[in-house]
């Protein structure tokens, strides 16, 4: 027979399930998980959203995926969306990161991600400045040179106005005398349209995460002047800003959270799927194909820092003007 406690948690388990449609039996499977990417496919999230699908399905964890993308102003137009209009259900997560935390605030908008329900915080990934192949750049203290000279006239691509390429020029530029507020940032919806403009040498450089610019970085037609990290990564043949005397580092982060309204058994079993994908041989790989670092947190642990970090990068655009 089972003990009172095993009796409870048992029940626990089960108003879990129910809660995400599965009967008891299918505890391990989710027949259908909605994806809402808030940003055009071929950046980051959308890659982050189609590489779950394919470690949820090999891991069995899920029988189908629907991803829908909602491109605008670094997850600023998909927002409203996902609060309103997928309010309450279980069987939906949002991919998102440090990115709309510094594009909500940097378009005013009245919406934060402390509003909707955290899950995991997934993945960290430092980001590269990159330059076209033919670029006069040579190193990231040439790119500092002609950025201390004039800002305006070195247009650097990246993702939407606010997000962590945003804040990472702005920090260079402060760091090497030169004024934030002046610099020359296009941004652009996602990785896809950024890279092309960086290709074509409509602008002097870009800023992204290494793994958007890597398939262009090992066919030769990019070179990395540097990447964010506070110290060499395996794997990527670039030194650090530190390095080359920029005095800046910065870490992105992605994750995932389910709509506002969703009760606490949908809340808990969704977490013990991502904590399953996340220690999953299907994930570590995945991971390392995509030069991704794994910084597992979930629950109430993923909710207090969401809140420190909205916190945090408001106060870093205030500084550096973007706000």
């Amino acid at each position: 027979m089972l003990t009172r406690r095993e009796l409870l948690a048992t029940t626990v388990v089960a108003g879990a399930v129910q809660g995400l449609g599965l009967s008891f039996a299918q505890a391990q499977t989710l027949d259908m998980l909605k994806m809402f990417v808030p940003a055009a496919p071929g950046g980051g999230w959308d890659q982050t959203a189609r590489s779950l699908e394919a470690a949820l399905r090999a891991t069995k964890a899920v029988n189908g995926v629907q991803i829908t993308n909602v491109p605008g102003a670094g997850g600023a137009v998909g927002m409203p969306q996902f609060l309103n209009q997928w309010k309450g259900q279980g069987n939906a997560l949002m991919v998102a990161g440090m990115v709309m935390v510094g594009a909500l605030i940097a378009n005013k908008s009245p919406f934060s991600l402390t509003q909707v329900t955290p899950i995991a915080r997934l993945t960290g990934e430092f980001l590269a400045l990159c330059v076209p192949a033919g670029s006069a750049f040579k190193s990231a203290k040439d790119f500092a040179d002609a950025l201390k000279a004039d800002p305006t006239k070195v247009p650097v691509a990246g993702g939407s106005a606010g997000g962590s390429d945003h804040i990472l020029l702005g920090m260079i530029a402060k760091a090497v005398g030169a004024q934030p507020a002046k610099v020359s940032y296009v941004a652009f919806s996602g990785g896809g349209p950024a890279t092309a403009a960086l290709l074509g040498s409509q602008v002097a450089a870009g800023i992204s995460g290494y793994g958007e610019f890597g398939e262009q970085i090992k066919a030769g037609k990019l070179r990395v002047l540097a990447i964010s990290a506070d110290k060499r990564v395996d794997g990527i043949d670039a030194p650090t800003l530190k390095e080359q005397g920029i005095d800046v580092e910065l870490f992105n982060w992605r994750g995932v959270f389910a709509p506002p309204g969703v009760n606490d058994a949908q809340r808990t079993a969704m977490i013990a799927v991502i904590e399953k994908l996340a220690a999953s041989k299907e994930w570590a790989e995945t991971c390392k194909r995509q030069d991704w670092t794994q910084i597992t947190l979930t629950g109430a642990d993923y909710g207090k820092f969401i809140t420190e970090e909205t916190a945090r990068i408001g106060g870093i655009l205030k500084e550096l003007g973007l706000a």
